[in-house]
């Protein structure tokens, strides 16, 4: 039995997304932002873009890759998100949502590879809320 939670490999995860954010000069604005929406796992800008970022961290071998865990119903909840928090805000940069699919070893819970998905889903169709 694992010492993990799912909670605590989300957290690894997130905590490796946002390092090779940092590397790619990507400031952090907040983690877990949770508004009556959703919550959105990180949150970051450069220069061009506000990134709404979804992670998914996965250990073992699974049928679907991690990036269809997000649902269209999860991608409206996210984007319903986004939209508060860049109203509050204040914003006026350009909104992105990415995926970051993070694999685990299943025995030191240790990243191993990351796929970063940038403009994994937009802000389209019924769910133009921008």
């Amino acid at each position: 039995m694992s010492i993990f939670s799912p909670i605590t490999k989300g957290s690894l995860g997130e905590d490796y997304v946002e390092k090779y954010l940092r590397k790619k000069k990507f400031r952090i604005l907040n983690r877990n932002m949770r508004n009556k929406y959703s919550e959105i796992d990180i949150i970051a800008e450069n220069k061009e873009y506000i990134v709404f970022v979804e992670v998914k961290s996965r250990t073992g071998e699974y049928e679907l890759r991690p990036v269809d865990a997000v649902s269209n119903a999860k991608q409206k909840k996210i984007m319903l998100a986004a939209f508060c928090y860049i109203h509050e805000n204040n914003i006026s940069k350009q909104p992105r949502f990415d995926v970051a699919e993070v694999f685990l070893d299943k025995n030191t819970f240790k990243p191993y590879k990351v796929n970063y998905i940038e403009n994994a889903f937009s802000q389209g169709g019924d769910y133009a809320v921008f």
